[in-house]
């Protein structure tokens, strides 16, 4: 990923899941952390915006945030491979 890549909003959510690591957020806390930042639709945006995210972080990062299906997100520093098996 090339410096300067992310938006500040890709950053924020970045940031903010990788400083709490394995826990669990909703897509609306995720679009209560970054309201600030810009004004958001409903909180399938922040699907829309962490797809963006993960296409910059590439493959081999990508799979370090995670969809909790019917839940919302979170990051894991080893990977999703290294959780399913």
């Amino acid at each position: 990923m090339a410096p300067g890549a992310l938006t500040t909003l890709e950053f924020e959510l970045l940031a903010h899941l990788v400083a709490h690591p394995l826990r669990v957020y909703t897509r609306r806390q995720l679009l209560n952390l970054v309201r600030a930042q810009e004004p958001l639709g409903d909180a399938h945006t922040v699907d829309v915006h962490i797809a963006r995210l993960r296409r910059k972080l590439g493959p081999e990062h990508r799979d370090r945030i995670s969809t909790v299906r019917q839940v919302g997100y979170r990051f894991d520093p080893r990977g999703a491979a290294a959780t399913s098996g």
